[in-house]
């Protein structure tokens, strides 16, 4: 049931397509987004039915549920991301290192999956139901297969040290104790916020935009900070793919006056022609044929 390599290594291009197919769901009126019942909208409406509050209160009690799960993912991201560092968090390979035994690592072994889980649930309040439960449901299977596949490959390059953390600290639920004394580690905690700037954003637009009921605008305030995230990872990583995003972009959208996500998709498309046209990068691929 394990991750492969490759699995891991298009991480991010698998969850944005089981995110994209959530929120198109074909399957609900795949052309008309605003006639669709969201799951924050239905959870409110169940609540109201059952005669536990009114309609309002029950819209409050849904926002501040979405708010605190959001919370969570973005408290356990930042944490986690600020200890394991960059490099590790977004490389494209698994990574073996020390045995990380600080911050967050010494009460639950993955709090980054955790905390992306928690996001993602957060997230899917915005769709629809069938959306929200595909969503969280596949996620939730994909983490769990990367988490035993990131286990497997540190267990056989790291041995007994490893083995006995799996032994002393839980998988996912979080225990109250620390399991181990803490390791020397210095948190980056700019790096951790300039790089989980996805789950800052779902916290914000649940705890700020989701009072307007919204839901297209809160959907569209989600991808905004997907875009910053990757606009800054690029900055960090690829400078000149990232930069030709940021000219692209503002030029599709001001000159041809289409929307924000197509003058993003516009921007994104000509950053990966940049990024494959340039010489490191085909010499790379040229190496590995």
């Amino acid at each position: 049931m394990k991750a492969s390599a490759i699995e891991f290594r298009l991480r991010m291009l698998i969850q944005i397509v089981i995110v994209f197919i959530a929120i198109w769901a074909p399957w609900v009126r795949p052309w008309n987004m605003e006639k669709r019942l969201s799951t924050l909208e239905g959870l409110a409406l169940e609540i109201n039915r059952s005669g536990l509050a009114s309609f309002t209160v029950s819209t409050h009690i849904v926002i501040i549920f979405g708010t605190i799960l959001a919370a969570i993912g973005m408290v356990l991201r930042v944490w986690g991301a600020a200890y394991l560092g960059y490099d590790v968090v977004h490389h494209e390979n698994m990574q073996a290192g020390a045995v990380m035994a600080a911050g967050p690592y010494r009460r639950m072994r993955n709090p980054l999956y955790l905390g992306g889980w928690f996001m993602m649930a957060a997230i899917s309040l915005l769709l629809t139901p069938s959306g929200a439960l595909l969503m969280v449901v596949l996620i939730g299977i994909f983490y769990l297969r990367l988490i035993l596949g990131e286990e497997a490959f540190l267990t056989e390059k790291l041995g007994e040290p490893y083995r006995e953390y799996l032994g002393a600290v839980p998988r996912i639920v979080p225990r109250l104790g620390a399991g181990l004394p803490s390791a020397a580690a210095e948190p980056r905690w700019l790096t951790a916020v300039l790089t989980e700037i996805v789950p800052i954003g779902a916290f914000l637009t649940f705890a700020v935009v989701s009072w307007t009921y919204d839901n297209p605008t809160m959907l569209l305030a989600i991808f905004i900070s997907f875009v910053a995230s990757m606009v800054v990872r690029g900055l960090m990583k690829k400078t000149i793919p990232a930069l030709v995003f940021l000219v692209v972009s503002p030029a599709a959208w001001g000159l041809f006056h289409v929307s924000i996500v197509r003058a993003g998709l516009i921007g994104f498309g000509a950053s990966v022609v940049v990024y494959a046209l340039m010489p490191g990068v085909r010499k790379k691929t040229s190496a590995q044929e």
